[in-house]
């Protein structure tokens, strides 16, 4: 097997397997991630790619291993650049009807049983207190209620499903749905170590 001479595999040892069928297959050895730190932080845009992020910052565009090795609590490229099929959304939701309560249950239901939805969350978030008239004992008396906002914050697999149907599913149930919000790698940070031959 031949490799480049700035190839991570370049200086692997090679090693021989034999199949089911007793033929000899040459591969190489497995490659240990060494310790790779940086003190350089990138921070994640859009249209970021790493062999883009590797021209720029070591002039090689075949070097973007080198950031993935320093990122090594991602397991794929596109995890660390937020470009993987599972992403994670945010819908907030609206429930108008205030004599009952929100059919959480249905939510559980459809979304459990939705192909591609892996997991979610639903998350109240406390707004404001709000002034309420309340029957106590025939009389009229103001409380202070909090009034929450809600949203329904889902993991899944574009591949299966899509935001629109996730929002139409929650609609069905009787929720308003604002806008969906991605919760993703945009904006945050990478490590982006110095630019060695090894």
């Amino acid at each position: 097997m031949s490799f480049s001479k700035i190839s991570r595999y370049r200086k692997l040892s090679d090693d021989t397997t034999i199949d089911a069928s007793g033929r000899n297959l040459a591969s190489k050895g497995l490659r240990m991630l060494s310790l790779v730190s940086g003190t350089f932080l990138h921070t994640i845009e859009e249209p970021d790619r790493l062999d883009h992020l590797a021209y720029k910052y070591y002039k090689q565009p075949r070097k973007w291993w080198r950031i993935c090795d320093a990122n090594s609590e991602f397991l794929s490229p596109q995890a660390l650049l937020g470009k993987e099929p599972l992403v994670v959304d945010s819908f907030p939701l609206t429930f108008d009807d205030s004599t009952t309560q929100p059919p959480w249950s249905d939510v559980l239901k459809q979304l459990s049983e939705t192909l591609g939805v892996d997991d979610f969350q639903i998350v109240d978030d406390e707004v404001e207190l709000v002034e309420e008239q309340v029957d106590v004992g025939g009389e009229q008396v103001t409380v202070l209620v909090p009034r929450y906002e809600r949203s329904v914050v889902i993991l899944y697999n574009e591949m299966n499903v899509e935001a629109s149907e996730l929002i139409d599913i929650l609609s069905t149930i009787g929720f308003g749905v604002g806008q969906s919000e991605r919760i993703g790698r945009v904006g945050k940070k990478v490590t982006i170590p110095p630019n060695t031959t090894k």
